[in-house]
């Protein structure tokens, strides 16, 4: 069965502009990313062609290759665990790094961008749930992992992502999402250098309506895009 990835990016528009009427956002303020990991080339042309701009990849080897083989048109940001020893391969070639979610990873990502003279914009990763399965600083680690990260040089600290548990009942999901949200705002106040908290990277394809009406502004969505990864 073919997949009608225009209709697919369409209907999701229309679930954006729906959920930003329900909660009085404009829509602008949401973005798409496309989750395109372990999805050929192709399919992500076909939605680069459909006018999708903005894509997420979750491994390194696998965003370097397609990063050769696709237009630079194409807008990149990496969403996955991340190595520092894989820092090198992503240099100059994601938009924002979305999983930043210790001191050591920071650092060589400083490194890296400081060698091309370029600061790189990222994410800090919060683990709401405290979950063991899963990265991310706990909430209340996160302040202290900020203001270190803040002090270092080639660095944009733009806002936090978060993967928060997984519930069939939406309305369970729904406080973890604040829970981000509140915890940017509280950041936020503390005016440090290098940190805007413009950026919430939460919601993905069963959950990104609560998540838009909690202040998400980025919603990475693979699933109802491409179909299920195999």
């Amino acid at each position: 069965m073919s997949i009608d990835i225009a209709a697919n990016l369409h209907a999701i528009q229309q679930r954006i502009d729906q959920a930003c009427a329900r909660c009085g956002r404009n829509p602008q303020q949401v973005s798409l990313v496309a989750v395109s990991k372990k999805k050929p080339a192709a399919l992500i042309e076909q939605a680069a062609n459909a006018g999708q701009p903005l894509f997420g990849e979750s491994y390194v080897q696998e965003f370097v290759d397609k990063h050769q083989q696709l237009s630079n048109d194409i807008r990149w940001h990496f969403i996955g665990a991340l190595q520092s020893n894989k820092v090198k391969y992503l240099r100059g070639r994601t938009e924002l790094i979305h999983s930043v979610d210790r001191l050591s990873l920071a650092k060589e990502i400083s490194k890296q961008w400081g060698a091309i003279d370029q600061t790189a914009q990222i994410l800090i990763q919060i683990n709401v749930g405290d979950e063991a399965t899963k990265a991310g600083a706990t909430i209340d680690d996160a302040e202290a992992l900020i203001r270190k990260i803040a002090a270092l040089p080639h660095l944009h600290i733009r806002g936090l992502m978060a993967l928060p548990p997984y519930a069939d009942d939406l309305e369970q999901v729904r406080p973890w999402f604040r829970q981000l949200r509140q915890l940017a705002e509280h950041i936020d106040q503390l005016h440090l250098p290098q940190v805007s908290m413009d950026t919430l990277s939460m919601g993905m394809s069963h959950d990104f309506e609560i998540a838009i009406e909690e202040g998400a502004t980025l919603i990475r969505v693979g699933t109802a895009i491409f179909g299920a990864r195999e």
